[in-house]
């Protein structure tokens, strides 16, 4: 089935009982065996096994196009288990130099007293990865593209080769684009991440994270972590992101033209200094991520004058909402520095003062254009 179809009906079979359109919300923390050992349908206990997360995995690995899909409480704990799989004491992470903040919290201070090491690299720029691989192979290449907050494109296939190449496995957080623009695994990355509170939920109303792989070891390693660690997702969790998946592809066109169009606009005003979009020919990444996304996303950064300009900014907007997070079908207005990035201040993953991020939702475009004008011109 084309995409659409697949985001309304996989995992998402009528109920066999009474025929409900909707699959139920099964709250059930048990399960009846019939004799000892004897499960059905596989399921025994709520942290084991769920009817209604299996539903999600099964809509999510089919939307990115992998065997195997998993559903966890949230996006860190999905990159935990994955790490955590596919790790040992000793090896290392080469990571994307633009990736999002807790990425970068949860290797260096959690996983890092335990052994495992980083490095960063900008990871759009595949000769310094293949530079940085030459000096070292890790056994992770971990990318966003495009990336938080800045935009930055990488060429998956030109990645997947290099890290094939040098034995590593290669992971694509895919939230911003997510599958309705970008599949990963068609272009050659073996795991995709998400963070479905953003797109896939939509509606800025349940946190969860999902995995999305090929390798049946790798896979079976990974639900093994995350029952015996038992970050899964709640019932009610797994259904409100079943219904907001459902509705994924319309909301990426919407929010992808609302962007492109506020990128335009804000590329043409002299109060601001840059804009980061891969829509536009002048962004860096315009022709790969033309290539490898059917759309460009719905996230916009923008540089001002200086810090104390994008702080005016982000406070001045009012149907942009001053809030961390993003894809929601509401516009978000968020200062990296101050918000969602400050656990890499300091770092090689900072992101400069004067850089205000944009989640461009599905209302009016003419009064989200309105909106910004105002707030750029604020005193």
């Amino acid at each position: 089935m084309a995409f659409d179809s697949l985001a309304v009906h996989a995992g998402q079979s009528a109920d066999p009982g009474t025929g409900a359109v909707i699959p139920p919300v099964h709250f059930s923390t048990t399960y009846v065996q019939d004799g000892i050992g004897n499960l059905r349908a596989g399921y025994e206990y709520g942290r084991s096994g769920n009817p209604t997360r299996t539903a999600l995995e099964e809509q999510v690995a089919a939307l990115e196009g992998g065997r195997h899909g998993v559903s966890f409480a949230s996006g860190l704990a999905a990159e935990d288990a994955l790490l955590r799989a596919a790790l040992r004491p000793g090896d290392e992470v080469l990571l994307g130099n633009d990736v999002y903040g807790g990425t970068y919290r949860l290797l260096s201070r959690i996983l890092g007293p335990w052994g495992v090491s980083l490095r960063v690299v900008d990871m759009s720029d595949l000769e310094a990865v293949a530079a940085a691989i030459a000096v070292r192979a890790p056994q992770i290449l971990w990318v966003e593209t495009p990336s938080n907050p800045l935009l930055r494109v990488t060429d998956i296939a030109g990645l997947a080769r290099l890290g094939h190449e040098a034995g590593a496995l290669v992971v694509v957080d895919n939230t911003f684009a997510s599958p309705a623009l970008q599949r990963p695994l068609a272009h050659g990355a073996d795991v995709v991440v998400h963070s479905t509170t953003k797109y896939l939920g939509g509606h800025s109303d349940v946190v969860g994270g999902a995995l999305v792989l090929n390798d049946d070891a790798l896979a079976e390693q990974v639900r093994f972590l995350q029952f015996a660690a038992g970050a899964v997702s709640g019932p009610m969790d797994a259904w409100l992101t079943s219904r907001g998946i459902k509705t994924l592809g319309l909301r990426m066109q919407r929010h992808s033209e609302n962007a492109l169009a506020l990128a335009r606009f804000l590329h043409e005003d002299d109060r601001v200094d840059r804009v980061y979009y891969p829509g536009l020919p002048t962004h860096p990444g315009h022709d790969i991520a033309a290539a490898q996304m059917s759309a460009f996303g719905g996230i916009v950064s923008v540089a001002l004058a200086d810090a104390a300009s994008a702080r005016r900014f982000a406070e001045s907007t009012r149907l942009f909402q001053l809030a961390e997070s993003l894809g929601g079908v509401e516009s978000l207005v968020n200062h990296p520095d101050e918000m969602t990035h400050a656990s890499v201040r300091g770092t090689e993953l900072a992101v400069p003062a004067e850089v205000v991020r944009l989640s461009v939702g599905i209302e009016s475009l003419d009064d989200l254009r309105a909106d910004l004008d105002q707030a750029l011109s604020a005193r």
